[in-house]
């Protein structure tokens, strides 16, 4: 019994030892990660940033997953986190672009697919870096990835298109059929989420959108808002920002 206990522990002893050595030998360099780890995971961010609702994304998440975990337990956190805000950053600009050469007409419906088209993707893209997120970016940038990303949209695509987006609004709120609902209330839900201050703007259109914005307010004090309303979409056509 003890020798075949001692067996035991002697195969026992060979197997970590070569789990050891199999660790040992998969240890990825920054070499491995820029040629083959980044890769991937640049890939399938491409995917879901360009994807439309209801498409069908050919990548394996677990494959994605398991990537980020390793680069992580590697010590690529720092590397990866700036390769992906970079990533971001430079499809964003990209983004904004195509928005700044899109006609009147079609300028309010292309800022909704472009907000949702981009929210859509971080409900993917949060979740794949949750190891990163968890053991990098929280604990030693004490932030968060996802309000990390919600602040890039804004301040590299809505920031830039505010003052052409209100004016818009604005008339499309006045004019039947122009938009859809439905679009109105991303936008303004959208735009709530990205800067609630916002609101300031135009609090009438606001309020049609987002509860409890304003203070309880008589009939005149909503007519006052509305005239606000109307008065900046005024001033700011006057002021050029019209398209």
């Amino acid at each position: 019994a003890a020798g075949k206990g001692g067996a035991g522990a002697i195969a026992a002893a060979i197997n970590i030892n070569a789990s050891t050595s199999k660790f040992l030998m998969n240890v990825i360099t920054i070499e491995d990660y820029k040629s083959t780890y980044w890769p991937k995971l640049d890939s399938a961010i491409d995917q879901l940033l360009t994807q439309s609702p209801g498409d069908y994304i050919p990548i394996s998440y677990e494959q994605i997953y398991s990537c980020v975990y390793k680069c992580v337990c590697q010590q690529h956190s720092e590397q990866m986190y700036s390769d992906l805000i970079k990533k971001i950053t430079n499809h964003l600009e990209r983004v904004s672009k195509e928005l700044q050469a899109s006609p009147p007409d079609l300028y309010i419906e292309r800022f909704n697919v472009a907000l949702g088209q981009y929210m859509g993707a971080l409900q993917s893209i949060v979740p794949l870096f949750i190891y990163m997120n968890k053991f990098y970016i929280e604990t030693k940038l004490n932030r968060d990835l996802k309000d990390d990303l919600i602040k890039l949209f804004t301040e590299h695509v809505a920031e830039k298109h505010i003052y052409n987006l209100m004016p818009l609004l604005l008339e499309a709120q006045s004019t039947p059929f122009q938009i859809t609902p439905s679009t109105m209330a991303n936008i303004v839900k959208g735009l709530y989420t990205l800067r609630p201050e916002w609101v300031q703007m135009a609090p009438a259109l606001f309020s049609k959108f987002i509860p409890n914005i304003l203070p309880p307010a008589v009939e005149s004090e909503l007519q006052e808002y509305a005239a606000q309303d109307q008065k900046l979409q005024r001033e700011l056509m006057q002021n050029g920002f019209t398209r």
